[in-house]
């Protein structure tokens, strides 16, 4: 659990998202000290409308009170309206800056932090917690600044009226201020603690959704209703005491205010009718006390709704503060990469959530640019981690690993990425259209391009024959297709991305024969003269590769053709028997 930052340090890190924006904070700070200015003359306009108008019973000093507090209020409407708009279109810009700040760190973070930290929490806090700062920066925050202003103005405006009375209001002040600081901590802790909760129900929901047809196909819904509606009660229960300490704060607020209020008027009454002060002074005093009792109460409220959003910019600059674990090189390689050869030196690895399990223990291979390597051995031996340090998600511990000669942690990931494309068990499809998911390999092809790309994965045909063809809405994770056509869809999106280097893992293991055979068909032209290295079962794709490694336990145990390994190596001649079992199986 992440240090708790203070308020201030919450809001100077806020702050930095609104200084680019000084221009529009300083025109919204001129209308919002034009409108109290305004505001507080509204109450010389009661005075004269009291004193002037009906106390010396004169009609034409009346109208001119009454147009005078008239032209005040126009001029009142007018900076309100400019105040409201500058202040809700800064809220909104920040909101949207800062929305896209985390999206744009969060997606350069390591894939191990989407392992222990759930999608559902990341997504709230993109949007609800967003949506509650650019409410509080366009509204609430206004509303305080704008209370701030009249509270002070209104105690100025009191003192040069009537000092007796404005003693009264320096008693009270302290003990209203009191139980707002008191009251306030802990709404702060519960304002947070309610918009995790929130993630959580929303996480739930987000996974339940994500597997519905698990969920029916093991009859859940009904253990899903009650966890999810025991995750709703929690964030009930929590944001009910939470409501409880701002009602709490907001009830003695305006208690202990208008009881003030009452005292004044007691007092000032007196005087009035001993003659010590006119019924304008009074009219005018009563409604400066009225403007700070509201801007009191407003002050009280606005408190608890700025002490939730503080929550929520916790929560989302902890999501900022998260370091990336693949920092880009300060000076990166300058030069240009000719040669797709990978080499993987004396290489030792362990997941950093697993520090005593090794993965790869001294592994060395070496694959010439165009040639193609496949990777065997049981699950777990330690083939996918191969792939995931030539893509740089993770470094080795020990051991280097070079691309044409440089080291990859000489390149910046992107550099490196951008040579690889790969093709995985199961497709990362987008819920676009096929045109959309194709073009991911490549975002500028044309739309001939695509077409082109399409039919070298033996995907037209199906593509033609969907309701839109290439417009048609793949659905989530491209749940409208088969897994064959998924694949091709995949395969496609490599083509077009034309890379030097083809990661194929497990890319037919999950099909039928059939459908095996056409993404087969695909990869034979996506593979020749390319750098390819293959993670794979079945011996339709082994037989092919140039060389074969035979991994287990996280090490090389051997190396070479097909069929020298069938002559040296025992673990591959019972892989391959394993093999041959299973398609003689499943051809019965």
């Amino acid at each position: 659990m992440p240090k708790s930052r203070s308020s201030f340090a919450i809001a100077v890190s806020i702050g930095r998202f609104l200084t680019p924006y000084k221009k529009t904070m300083i025109a919204a700070a001129a209308a919002l000290i034009f409108t109290a200015g305004i505001t507080l003359s509204i109450g010389q306009g009661v005075q004269r409308l009291i004193d002037d108008g009906f106390a010396s019973g004169s009609a034409e000093q009346l109208n001119h009170a009454l147009i005078f507090t008239m032209v005040l209020i126009g001029l009142m409407a007018i900076g309100t309206f400019i105040r409201f708009y500058l202040v809700s279109w800064l809220g909104e810009r920040v909101s949207a800056d800062l929305r896209k700040a985390v999206f744009n760190h969060v997606v350069t973070l390591h894939p191990s932090y989407f392992e222990t930290n759930r999608s559902g929490e990341i997504m709230s806090r993109l949007t609800t917690d967003t949506t509650l700062l650019q409410s509080i920066i366009g509204s609430s925050l206004s509303m305080a600044l704008r209370s701030s202003l009249m509270l002070i103005g209104s105690l100025i405006m009191l003192l040069s009226t009537n000092w007796k009375l404005t003693t009264i209001v320096f008693i009270a002040a302290p003990i209203v201020l009191l139980p707002i600081l008191l009251i306030g901590r802990k709404v702060r802790t519960l304002s947070k603690q309610s918009q995790d909760s929130i993630a959580d129900v929303g996480t739930r929901a987000g996974e339940v959704i994500e597997h519905i047809k698990t969920v029916q196909s093991y009859t859940m819904e009904d253990d899903e209703r009650a966890a999810f509606g025991r995750d709703a009660e929690h964030a009930f229960t929590v944001a009910k005491r939470r409501i409880r300490q701002r009602a709490t704060l907001i009830t003695v607020v305006i208690s202990l205010v208008f009881g003030a209020i009452t005292t004044m008027l007691w007092i000032g009454g007196n005087d009035v009718i001993n003659g010590t002060m006119s019924g304008g002074e009074l009219g005018a005093f009563i409604f400066y006390a009225l403007m700070m009792a509201a801007a009191m109460a407003t002050l009280s409220e606005v408190y608890g709704e700025v002490l939730r959003a503080v929550g929520a910019a916790e929560r989302l600059l902890e999501l900022l503060a998260v370091k990336a674990e693949i920092a880009p090189p300060a000076e990166p390689v300058s030069d240009r990469i000719n040669k797709a050869e990978l080499t993987l030196k004396n290489v030792c690895f362990h997941y950093p959530s697993r520090p005593e399990t090794t993965a790869l223990n001294n592994i060395n291979l070496h694959i010439k640019e165009g040639s193609s390597l496949a990777l065997v051995g049981a699950s777990g031996a330690g083939k996918s981690t191969v792939f995931e340090l030539l893509q740089r998600f993770y470094d080795p511990q020990q051991g280097s690993i070079s691309l044409d000669g440089h080291d990859l942690t000489t390149l910046t990931p992107q550099q490196l990425r951008s040579h690889m494309a790969l093709v995985a068990q199961q497709p990362a499809l987008f819920s676009e259209d096929v045109r959309y998911n194709i073009r991911y390999g490549k975002p500028d092809a044309s739309d001939a391009e695509v077409e082109a790309a399409a039919r070298a994965a033996h995907a037209h045909d199906f593509i033609s024959e969907l309701p839109e063809g290439y417009q048609s809405y793949l659905g989530e994770r491209g749940v409208r297709l088969s897994g064959g056509q998924r694949q091709r869809i995949a395969i496609a999106r490599a083509i077009l991305n034309d890379p030097d280097i083809l990661l194929l893992d497990e890319a037919t293991s999950a099909l039928d024969a059939e459908s095996e055979q056409k993404v087969q068909q695909a990869l034979e032209p996506l593979m020749q003269g390319r750098t390819t290295l293959i993670i794979a079962h079945r011996l339709s794709t082994i037989l092919n590769a140039d060389q074969i490694a035979v991994i287990d336990q996280g090490q090389v145990v051997a190396q070479g053709d097909h069929q020298s390994l069938l002559e040296t190596s025992p673990l591959y001649q019972k892989l391959v028997k394993i093999q041959f079992q299973n398609t003689q199986a499943a051809g019965k």
